[in-house]
């Protein structure tokens, strides 16, 4: 799987804090959702950006190594997204839907973050659909099967169940607090 960014950031060749402050600087200009490439070769940038995403509210998505560039992807989060409000009025725990898929229960989970999220770590067997293809992609899933709705803290997957249950969906789930959360299984579908 290939992954794309909405914007690439050179910061090759600087050493800390630079790559830092140009990532600041260029996530300013993003919007909400959007993920950033920071191509840097300082070793010691994997640590920093990781703690810098993880102190602004930002998300650390992954690394790939190619060569000697390191290719940090970083997704600009939204004011929405850091709140826990969960106004639809089917929601799961983690531990529940956990329990579920250690009870070998047959579930459908879906998994609504952007493709580089899910890239980067998922629940196996996730089917992923970004929040922003549903409208296009919603006939892919079962509308009388459970849908367990999943994203990074529970907002956009909260927003997902509500578009599923405006097309029909029997029982739309969101599952809170999200991947952000989550210590069950995960795969990925990128090479490290």
């Amino acid at each position: 799987m290939s992954i794309s960014a909405d914007k690439v950031l050179d910061a090759k060749g600087l050493a800390c804090p630079m790559p830092i402050v140009k990532t600041k600087k260029t996530m300013n200009e993003l919007e909400p959702g959007q993920v950033i490439e920071v191509q840097a070769t300082d070793k010691g940038s994997t640590t920093d950006l990781k703690a810098w995403a993880e102190s602004t509210g930002n998300q650390y998505l992954g690394t790939i190594t190619e060569g000697d560039v390191l290719k940090h992807y970083l997704r600009k989060a939204s004011e929405d997204e850091l709140t826990n409000e969960s106004p639809h009025p089917h929601t799961a725990t983690l531990e529940e839907v956990l329990a579920k898929l250690e009870g070998n229960e047959k579930i459908t989970i879906l998994d609504v973050r952007e493709s580089a999220e899910y890239a980067f770590g998922h629940i196996p067997n996730a089917k992923s659909i970004p929040l922003g293809e549903l409208e296009q992609r919603f006939n892919e899933l079962n509308p009388e099967e459970d849908v367990y709705i999943i994203c990074r803290s529970g907002s956009r997957s909260d927003m997902a169940a509500k578009k599923l249950s405006e097309k029909g969906f029997k029982k739309t789930i969101n599952v809170v607090s999200g991947m952000k959360d989550w210590t069950g299984p995960t795969e990925t579908s990128v090479e490290k």
